[in-house]
């Protein structure tokens, strides 16, 4: 074997029934050469196709593979807190379900790792991928927003494939946060972490379940739950605002007494409704925080672990 250590392999699972097969043929052909220990955890995530009849199938095959099913969508981040908790071995591999991260890219990830002995990650750096230009052009402005206005700062161009320590996976149980998601606090946690490029095939089969509006609610997210710039935003503009009214009426208290009457109703009902509509955007933004304090308050899992075979 090339490594002593045991291995942990994580997939997040949705809708995925086509795939399943050969995600699993091209992992354990990986794996088993690596490792005399290891397992293999599929979690599915509320699939709505045959996914869970097909891996309750090859799981029949397959000594190594556990299976774990959660009651509902809960979403692929959550997905993969569910299967990192259940997760027994001394190195975790994460990576994604449609084969857009190679199997047997999985040594060069372990070898990085292991070459630093201050790094609890080995992560992903795409030097190419075979996406939609809209989601390539998404991933980047979220990466340059994060890095620009909260405490994360990543490297361009990573992504969920990756080898971590069990240690940084403890760590992680360490969180309670319900509104921040797994590899966001992966991040946060601060540890090193080393980048490995590798090039990213494209999907296997299917369609991918992210779409523009699941890629905006993540970069919300983080956003959200890693910074206060919203809100000092707000609070800066308001200030504005309210020195630009000021400004204003001395005009026009000063035009009003040299005889220059202000007319012009249309000005003054653009005027108003944009400071209403700031209003309103202000209180969105309130909202969003108070609403993620109220999330947090209620204490709800993030997953529930219907069944784990």
């Amino acid at each position: 074997m090339r490594y002593t250590n045991s291995l942990s392999v994580v997939v997040p699972i949705y809708n995925d029934q086509e795939v399943i097969a050969e995600l699993l043929r091209r992992v354990t052909a990986v794996v088993e050469t690596l490792v005399k220990d290891y397992e293999i955890i599929l979690v599915d995530d509320g699939s709505r196709d045959n996914s869970w009849t097909v891996m309750q199938e090859e799981r029949q095959q397959r000594a190594h593979l556990r299976i774990a099913r959660l009651s509902r969508n809960f979403g692929q981040q959550n997905a993969i807190a569910a299967g990192l908790s259940l997760t027994t071995k001394e190195l975790i591999v994460l990576m994604d379900s449609d084969l857009q991260d190679r199997p047997e890219d999985i040594p060069m990830l372990i070898d990085a790792l292991l070459a630093d002995p201050e790094a609890t990650m080995a992560i992903a750096q795409w030097e190419e991928r075979k996406d939609s230009r809209m989601k390539i052009a998404v991933s980047r402005l979220f990466q340059h927003v994060s890095n620009r206005i909260t405490d994360i700062h990543t490297m361009p161009r990573l992504g969920i494939f990756r080898v971590m320590k069990k240690s940084v996976v403890d760590e992680l149980r360490n969180f309670p946060e319900r509104t921040a998601t797994a590899v966001s606090l992966l991040y946060y946690i601060g540890h090193k972490y080393v980048a490995v490029p590798l090039k990213r095939d494209a999907r296997f089969a299917g369609k991918s379940g992210y779409n523009l509006s699941k890629m905006l609610s993540l970069t919300f997210a983080r956003i959200l739950s890693f910074s206060m710039f919203p809100i000092r935003m707000v609070t800066y503009l308001g200030a504005l605002l309210c020195v630009g009214s000021m400004l204003a009426a001395l005009a026009l208290v000063i035009y009003k007494l040299v005889g220059n009457v202000v007319t012009g109703w249309t000005s003054m009902m653009v005027l108003m409704l944009f400071l209403f509509g700031l209003n309103f955007a202000f209180l969105g933004i309130l909202g969003e925080y108070i609403g993620r304090i109220f999330l947090e308050t209620k204490q709800r899992p993030n997953f529930i672990i219907e069944q784990v075979l």
